[in-house]
C-alpha cells in the first residue's frame, strides 16, 4: 500500500482536517500501520438474523448511491477493489463486513436515496438498517457520507433524523472535495458543520476526503484507529 502524505493547509487551502486540532505523529503513524493491515471480506447479511456474532469494534459507512462509499473504502484500505464501485447506483443491498487486521471491523451499508431503487431497499432503511444501528452494541460509529459537491438531499436529512432515534454517534465525512475549489470547500464545511449541529447524535466534528488525491485519508485513518478498543 502507498503510503499517503497528510496534507498541509499550505498545499490544500481548508484543513482537509476532521477536528480543531489535527492528529498528531503518532497518531497518523498508528493510522497508517492499522489499515496496512489485510482487509477481507467476511460476511454479508440481508436480513437481521444473518448478522454475524458479536466481535471487536465496528464502524459502519453510510450514504446516498453514488456519493463514492465504495471509493473511500477503498482508498482508506489501500486497495482498489475492496469494496466494488459501480455505475449503477443502488447496486449494494445488504450489509457487507470486512475484516481489518483482527482489530476492526469495517461494515459498508446500502445506499439511500436512490429514485429508482425498490420498495424494498427504501423499507430497509426504516427497518433492518434501523434496528441493526440501534440494537448493535459492537458498532461504535457511523461515518455518514455526504458528497461535497451538491447540496443536501431529503434522504439526508432523513438519514440524520434517523441516526438520531437511533441513537448511534455518527460523524459526517465529504467526499469528492477535491471537485471544489479552496473557498467552495470552506463554504460547504461550515454549512455542513451548521446542519449538524442541530442533531443530538452528531459527532461535532467533520472530515474532508478525496478518494482521488487522498486528501484527508490519513487523517481519517487516525479518526478510526482510536476507536479501537
Amino acid at each position: 500500500m502507498a503510503d499517503d502524505a497528510p496534507h498541509t493547509v499550505g498545499e490544500t487551502g481548508p484543513r482537509p482536517g476532521l477536528s480543531p486540532v489535527a492528529p498528531t505523529v503518532e497518531e497518523l503513524e498508528a493510522g497508517r500501520l492499522l489499515f496496512a493491515a489485510e482487509c477481507r471480506f467476511f460476511f454479508g447479511a440481508q436480513k437481521l438474523e444473518q448478522l454475524p456474532p458479536l466481535a471487536g469494534t465496528e464502524v459502519a459507512f453510510a450514504g446516498r448511491s453514488n456519493v463514492g462509499k465504495s471509493s473511500l473504502l477503498n482508498a482508506l484500505t489501500g486497495r482498489n477493489s475492496l469494496a466494488r464501485t459501480s455505475s449503477e447506483p443502488g447496486r449494494t443491498r445488504q450489509l457487507n463486513f470486512f475484516d481489518l487486521g483482527g482489530r476492526l471491523t469495517l461494515v459498508d451499508m446500502p445506499g439511500y436515496g436512490y429514485a429508482r431503487a425498490s420498495r424494498d431497499i427504501k423499507a430497509d432503511w426504516q427497518g433492518m438498517m434501523f434496528d441493526y444501528l440501534r440494537g448493535r452494541p459492537t458498532l461504535v460509529r457511523v461515518m455518514l457520507l455526504l458528497d461535497s459537491r451538491i447540496e443536501l438531499k431529503e434522504s439526508d436529512h432523513q438519514v440524520m433524523k434517523l441516526l438520531d432515534r437511533a441513537a448511534v454517534t455518527y460523524q459526517v465525512v465529504l467526499t469528492k472535495a477535491d471537485g471544489l475549489k479552496p473557498a467552495g470547500l470552506a463554504t460547504k464545511q461550515e454549512e455542513i458543520l451548521a446542519v449538524i449541529a442541530k442533531h443530538p447524535a452528531a459527532f461535532p466534528e467533520l472530515a474532508t476526503t478525496s478518494s482521488e488525491t487522498k486528501l484527508g485519508i490519513p487523517e481519517l485513518r487516525a479518526v478510526l484507529t482510536q476507536l479501537v478498543a
